[in-house]
């Protein structure tokens, strides 16, 4: 049934850069939501959303047990786009599994839409925690409301801080992504504000941030944000400047270093705050002398 692994992918699969070493569980395919315009990753047919039948998941956590490969097993992702669309039984079931057959795991995590946990309580959530689910990755791309409703992405200002709250409240580790330049021209502005806004209110235990890229062009974003215009580096850059600057964060690490970003800013907030704003502003100010990223590498 299965050439080396006991999972079956469906390809295109995607995971977080810091999952790289962990074991991708698929639980659903593609995205539950999937009609956000500035996003490819779940648009092939072959990624039409539905939720893995439980009994093959439950079954693949088995076989992966005694598999060579499931003895090393560290940290386990569940895959696609959202697996807490999943029902709290159907996710501790799983959850229940891994720690059976997988008792060399200490982590699993997950990419979260916060409208798949406008149905979930705290007290779920936190039984989940308890039951090994350690960490979350929420796409927020915006505090800005318009600039959310320009992009499709179904959620509001609100709706994402009600999810992270609760997050935050469950214990479970948050980790938040803004989309440099997702505004464009029009919006940077009020996307960096209120982007940082968001970020204050909810103190993610990680964020970071990502440029906006379309390798297959723009057409879908403008469906419904038909005046959007990129951002130029020096542009997204001084929008970097704006987020970092107004952010009010206590115990968060930042990272901006994805191979889409141009330049690479690590460090601790709030200790590192001023050295971050330092680095973007010298490269504001002498671009030619900056350690930018060149267009070659930037993987895109």
């Amino acid at each position: 049934m299965f050439d080396i692994y006991p999972i079956r992918y469906i390809e295109p699969v995607y995971r977080p850069p810091s999952e790289a070493e962990s074991l991708i569980l698929p639980v659903t395919n593609g995205c539950s939501w999937n009609h956000c315009t500035f996003c490819e990753m779940y648009t092939a047919p072959q990624k039409k959303f539905h939720a893995r039948p439980e009994q093959e998941v439950l079954e693949t956590i088995r076989l992966l047990g005694e598999h060579p490969y499931g003895c090393t097993a560290r940290r386990v992702f569940l895959a696609d786009g959202d697996a807490m669309v999943l029902s709290t039984r159907r996710l501790l079931a799983v959850l229940a599994a891994i720690r059976k057959h997988l008792p060399g795991v200490h982590r699993v995590s997950s990419y979260c839409l916060p409208r798949n946990l406008r149905k979930k309580s705290v007290e779920e959530l936190k039984e989940l925690a308890d039951a090994g689910l350690k960490l979350v990755y929420v796409g927020a791309e915006s505090g800005d409301n318009t600039v959310l409703e320009r992009i499709n992405k179904g959620e509001t200002f609100e709706s994402t801080r009600e999810g992270l709250e609760k997050l935050g409240k469950a214990e479970i580790t948050r980790s938040v992504m803004i989309l440099n330049g997702l505004g464009g021209t029009r919006y940077s502005e009020a996307h960096a504000l209120h982007s940082a806004e968001l970020a204050n209110a909810t103190q993610p235990e990680f964020l970071a941030t990502l440029v906006v890229s379309f390798p297959n062009g723009e057409t879908r974003l403008r469906t419904a944000f038909p005046d959007w215009e990129p951002l130029d580096v020096p542009g997204l850059l001084r929008e970097m400047e704006r987020f970092i600057g107004r952010l009010e964060l206590q115990r968060t690490v930042f990272r901006s270093d994805h191979a889409s970003n141009w330049l690479v800013l690590r460090g601790n907030l709030p200790q590192d705050k001023e050295k971050m704003l330092v680095h973007l502003r010298e490269a504001i100010a002498a671009p030619e002398a900056a350690p930018l990223r060149p267009a070659w590498a930037r993987g895109l």
